[in-house]
């Protein structure tokens, strides 16, 4: 029997989240009163958890299969969303399905129908197309990002999977784009309530400009980072190419950072961004991939190295920083002579001081061969490294616990100790394998 969804208090506390924002109060209403709710709020500002709270509330314990269909545009978001269900701690079998995850690895989870299932929408109708989960249970339906889903030619698969639900009573989209047109195969009904917060002032995010004297701006760029020390950021270029000459440039002068962009391996996309949250890296290098959907620590500044083409996409990349009531900044980054886009204010200049290289990041990131299903846990893996490693508290950083794989921060003087000491010990009666990655 499945344990009665804490109350929000308890949700909140074990978040580390003092209260809901105004956004996410009035979308939860909106959502817990009504059969279609349209969600549209910048990025950063918890759309996710303003659905999920009221949606899991209304689950039924008594039901072995899917119940809570979401549908996202990006592997990303669908793993970011699965961390958030899972923080919440509802006792409700989560499953998230994606593009680059083993279809065997969902066909076994899917024997045992998660009561809540995150996918993306090839992934999701190549399973509705192999009959690998029931829905006629699927009651309730998050279109997350729809309007990305449609932009990225998603629209087919979508309408497949809407026509293949037949008992769906409530539906919620989500968006961070204003003005974003309803296509037809939706079935949003005139009675629909929109939650609009799309034109609510974000007085903490600051945009400046820094100038760099040649039309190469790899120099400035490294000078920029100097400059704002040892603070996590991510710097947004427009394609993967130059990732590459960026970062080959930022490793030649000692600057430690992580990559993320479409071309890569899916399992190196997510090591990146799990480096980031972990503080393996502070800085990110990133194409417009990172610009919404992804899970990642608060965000001190992002730096436009490459502008944008539209707005649309100059505000998403703006929301990764200054996120639920956080200050941040957004730094465009251009050439003194460069004619900046129409979009683009009037920018105060960051004039950037001289200072001596900040220091590097202290933790580096130790793979454990165990996940969930396992039966690892946190406090296994804490308790390993505690009492059989005999790590200081302070040495032991963020854990994350993937199905197959866990990874643990660890600062850099006890790594060699911990892999010497742990190597091929058992966990949960699993003998566990641990390397430096």
């Amino acid at each position: 029997m499945i344990q009665k969804l804490k109350n929000q208090k308890q949700i909140l506390q074990k978040l580390g989240i003092e209260r809901l924002n105004e956004m996410q109060e009035e979308a939860k209403l909106a959502i817990g009163a009504t059969s279609e709710t349209v969600l549209l709020s910048p990025t950063g500002t918890g759309k996710t958890l303003a659905f999920l709270l009221p949606l899991i509330a209304e689950l039924n314990p008594e039901v072995d299969q899917v119940q809570l269909l979401i549908i996202v545009p990006s592997r990303e978001l669908a793993i970011q969303i699965e961390q958030v269900t899972r923080s919440i701690g509802s006792g409700y079998k989560i499953h998230a399905a994606y593009g680059g995850q083993s279809f065997n690895t969902d066909r076994q989870a899917l024997k045992h129908p998660p009561a809540i299932l995150i996918g993306t929408p090839g992934r999701l109708a190549d399973h509705l197309r192999r009959n690998t989960f029931e829905t006629h249970e699927i009651q309730r339906l998050v279109l997350d990002e729809f309007d990305k889903s449609l932009e990225v030619g998603f629209e087919g698969e979508m309408k497949e999977i809407l026509s293949l639900l037949p008992a769906v009573e409530k539906k919620v989209l989500t968006s961070a784009t204003q003005g974003v047109e309803m296509p037809d195969f939706l079935g949003l009904s005139p009675k629909a309530i929109t939650v609009n917060y799309l034109d609510s002032q974000r007085n903490n995010l600051r945009i400046k400009a820094i100038v760099s004297p040649e039309k190469d701006k790899l120099k400035t760029l490294v000078d920029a980072l100097i400059h704002l020390g040892n603070a996590p950021g991510i710097i947004f270029c427009n394609f993967k190419d130059t990732i590459s000459r960026v970062s080959d440039y930022l490793k030649e002068h000692g600057i430690a950072h992580g990559c993320f962009y479409g071309g890569m391996e899916q399992r190196d996309r997510e090591l990146s961004l799990l480096k980031f949250r972990n503080g393996t890296h502070q800085l990110l290098l990133a194409t417009d991939l990172a610009a919404r959907g992804i899970d990642v620590p608060e965000i001190e500044f992002i730096i436009h190295y490459h502008l944008p083409h539209r707005l649309e996409e100059f505000t998403h990349r703006n929301g990764r920083t200054a996120r639920m009531q956080k200050e941040g900044t957004a730094y465009v980054l251009h050439w003194r002579n460069e004619r900046l886009p129409d979009f683009i204010p009037t920018l105060e200049e960051e004039y950037l001081l001289d200072k001596d290289n900040p220091e590097s990041s202290p933790w580096e990131t130790i793979s454990i061969s165990g996940g969930r299903k396992d039966k690892i846990s946190k406090g296994d893996i804490a308790g390993l490294f505690f009492k059989q490693g005999g790590i200081a508290k302070a040495h032991l950083g963020n854990i994350e616990i993937k199905n197959d794989q866990s990874f643990v921060a660890v600062h850099h003087s006890e790594v060699a100790t911990m892999i010497d000491k742990l190597n091929k010990t058992r966990l949960k009666k699993t003998k566990i394998v641990l390397r430096k990655v």
